[in-house]
């Protein structure tokens, strides 16, 4: 097995006043040539987002937008009509194809969002445009995963143009996790939200992350109560 280690300190970071940012991979101006994807993976971005803050409305083309927001929530407006309200517990994704625009903003005037936002190289280009979001059950991530993205929307997860797996679980200290490849030519990187675990030999903290590939099992020990994202993509 392959890995390599990406420490919550090491990523890059970005202060904007109503915008905290935190980069795993080289975005906007921070740039690290050591640290451009992870295979298809090409963005993790750790935002909060001030109340009333946000985006303003921009334009995306040819990449597979995943959002996932970890506390608050996100008013979001496209060009495709959707006008929705993303809270924690939902997942939206986006494939932006031949081309959208669309803005983000903090629904509350009081409270901050903090969100995920992962982008990932898609495997068609200049398809159609499309838009989905979905809540999924907090209780049914307890101490397992819980497919989130998955190819065609098996399981009942949401779907991107990639043949991409995204899984969420909550774990007790102490729990242990094998996590099966779906694919040869597959990586895994693995995000730890909240916790502290061992991967591979590692200790693992808050906002740590290990990708691996040239495996097919990937094992995790839970040395505390851990949240972890696990993103599936071809090498």
């Amino acid at each position: 097995m392959d890995t390599v280690i990406h420490r919550a300190d090491a990523r890059g970071r970005a202060d904007h006043g109503w915008l905290q940012a935190r980069y795993s991979f080289s975005f906007a101006d921070w740039y690290e040539p050591t640290r451009m994807h992870f295979g298809r993976l090409r963005v993790l971005n750790d935002d909060i987002i001030a109340p009333a803050g946000g985006f303003d409305t921009h334009a995306h083309d040819n990449m597979e937008i995943v959002t996932v927001p970890l506390a608050g929530a996100l008013r979001h407006r496209d060009s495709m009509g959707h006008e929705q309200v993303l809270h924690a517990g939902e997942v939206q994704v986006m494939s932006a194809g031949s081309g959208l625009r669309h803005s983000e903003f903090n629904a509350s005037d009081t409270e901050p969002v903090n969100l995920l936002q992962i982008w990932v190289l898609p495997k068609e280009r200049d398809v159609t445009p499309r838009y989905d979001q979905q809540a999924f059950a907090v209780e049914e991530r307890h101490n397992r995963l819980q497919t989130l993205v998955a190819p065609g929307g098996q399981d009942g997860a949401l779907w991107v143009n990639q043949d991409t797996w995204f899984s969420r679980g909550d774990f007790d200290a102490g729990q242990s996790l094998d996590y099966a490849l779906h694919g040869d030519g597959n990586g895994v990187y693995v995000f730890v939200i909240d916790g502290r675990v061992t991967l591979a030999g590692e200790t693992l903290a808050r906002r740590d992350a290990m990708g691996a590939w040239n495996t097919d099992n990937v094992h995790v020990d839970m040395l505390d109560d851990s949240a972890l994202l696990f993103i599936e993509v071809p090498i």
